[in-house]
């Protein structure tokens, strides 16, 4: 797939499993990024999904655009939304 989004994903994002998380801004971190689009997940947007260890985000629409192609799974607990 040729897409301006795509660039080294595949290495650490393949096969994941991920929550349906919301983003709660904290003192030290007010946003997070989309790894794709580099899309803010915030106050304003906080609905998205992560790895399990809350480190990359993806938002709704790159997760709709790519889970088949990266093979993620959801995982059917810890769900926030």
């Amino acid at each position: 797939m040729n897409d301006w989004r795509l660039t080294d994903q595949k290495d650490y994002l393949s096969g994941k499993t991920l929550l349906r998380a919301v983003f709660h801004p904290s003192e030290t971190n007010d946003h997070e990024h989309c790894s794709f689009c580099w899309a803010k997940l915030d106050k304003d947007c906080p609905q998205g999904y992560c790895t399990l260890d809350r480190y990359h985000w993806i938002c709704k629409n790159c997760f709709q655009d790519f889970r088949g192609d990266f093979a993620w799974t959801v995982s059917p607990e810890r769900n926030e939304w």
